[in-house]
């Protein structure tokens, strides 16, 4: 094995995060030559040999019982989202990973018909590794009118909204507070990476942010992982001015790694009103690639 591996990098970030006075302990050796918590004060508190966490953090120790994760967990203070990262890291690393090429994603039926029925509000489906599947017409126009329409029909030409927001100035632009939509950006990739650690495609995406953005190697060296349930934001759109949104993310029954992204605004508010000017301003247009959609999506 080529380093600690996830479960080992986890592990190191979450130490380094704390201090001894975070988990009760008293400071009183030679000056502390690591940030956070030595390793030796991590067994402690933890009730396991030094020598056996140490390896279960270089990535040599693949059998964790579920009692010694619980006590690491509580160790490291993680919090629910923690503790299950924590769970799906040490299941993937006691398997030998097999590493196949995935086939691209699909959308159901009935997700197109869920995603057509909500076409009031901007709206897209996003796979597991964030890439668009599908958008409607007043999600396009709010989040990437830059873009091709019809883009996310051809597996090859889909737009990935972490690729996106990370490396493209639209979007880069489009957010106010761009660094908090791409923590919980990477937040989610950290979930995807710990269920899907085989992926050769997520780990491409990875891969790829890590070359070209100095911004997602800062995030991801965090470990941070927080799923992205609903959050508000305000976002300088080109056209319409500014709008704040409520980003929801819905789960889709038929595909359980896909989820169903909605931007709703507060009844009577200006935002909502610039909503209804970007669907007038995209009225046209938009009633053109509804029937574009409606052609691809029934040959």
């Amino acid at each position: 094995m080529d380093g600690p591996g996830p479960l080992g990098d986890f592990l190191q970030a979450r130490r380094a995060r704390l201090r001894p006075e975070d988990v009760g302990l008293r400071d009183l050796g030679p000056r502390r030559r690591v940030s956070g918590l030595r390793r030796e004060e991590l067994a402690q508190l933890a009730g396991v040999s030094v020598s056996y966490y140490t390896r279960l953090e270089q990535g040599l120790s693949r059998g964790a019982s579920a009692e010694v994760l619980d006590a690491i967990a509580r160790a490291l203070l993680l919090d629910d989202h923690e503790r299950a990262h924590l769970d799906r890291l040490a299941g993937a690393s006691r398997h030998t990973p097999r590493v196949r090429r995935p086939r691209p994603e699909k959308l159901a039926d009935e997700t197109r018909d869920l995603l057509r029925a909500v076409d009031g509000v901007p709206a897209l489906v996003l796979g597991r590794r964030t890439d668009v599947l599908a958008w409607n017409p007043l999600g396009h126009a709010l989040l990437a009118g830059h873009l091709d329409f019809l883009s996310p029909e051809t597996p090859a030409r889909r737009p990935n909204m972490s690729r996106l927001l990370f490396l493209d100035p639209h979007c880069r632009e489009l957010y106010t507070d761009w660094k908090r939509k791409v923590r919980a950006v990477v937040g989610n990739l950290r979930i995807a990476v710990g269920k899907h650690p085989d992926d050769p495609l997520l780990a491409e995406l990875i891969g790829e942010l890590t070359m070209k953005s100095p911004e997602f190697v800062a995030l991801w060296a965090d470990h941070r992982v927080l799923p992205c349930d609903a959050a508000s934001y305000e976002l300088h759109h080109p056209v319409v001015g500014t709008v704040t949104v409520t980003q929801q993310t819905l789960a889709v029954a038929r595909s359980p790694e896909q989820s169903l992204i909605v931007c709703t605004t507060p009844a009577g508010s200006p935002s909502e009103e610039a909503v209804a000017l970007l669907r007038q301003a995209s009225g046209p247009s938009a009633e053109h690639e509804r029937g574009a959609q409606a052609a691809v999506a029934f040959g």
